[in-house]
């Protein structure tokens, strides 16, 4: 005789939902990535990317606190596709955010 699959908690054949912090985060996330994946492909990357050269070339306080910009959104996906990423991609992503991070406090904390 087969053996017979757990049922789940909830008395249904879904399996029960996930708790914690980051399926919360995923579903908040749900409607912004669905506006975002709407969009065309090299738009978000333009527009990160601007932002990132306009606080790189304005320098100062400002460049900095703006570059927290691409820094926030930069770790939002970095937290979203963590679970699904390779090591190298990992490292690869890792490796952009702290770029950035470390222009972003050169640009706050002159020499």
């Amino acid at each position: 005789m087969p053996p017979t699959p757990n049922p789940s908690p909830t008395g249904s054949d879904q399996p029960a939902q996930r708790a914690g912090i980051r399926p919360r985060i995923e579903r908040a996330s749900t409607p912004a990535l669905t506006k975002l994946a709407a969009l065309p492909t090299v738009l978000p990357f333009l527009i990160m990317f601007a932002v990132l050269l306009v606080g790189v070339f304005l320098g100062g306080l400002i460049g900095g606190l703006l570059l927290l910009i691409p820094i926030l959104f930069l770790s939002w996906l970095l937290y979203l596709t963590w679970p699904h990423l390779r090591r190298s991609e990992r490292l690869l992503r890792v490796a952009v955010l702290l770029l950035v991070l470390g222009i972003a406090v050169t640009q706050i904390i002159p020499r």
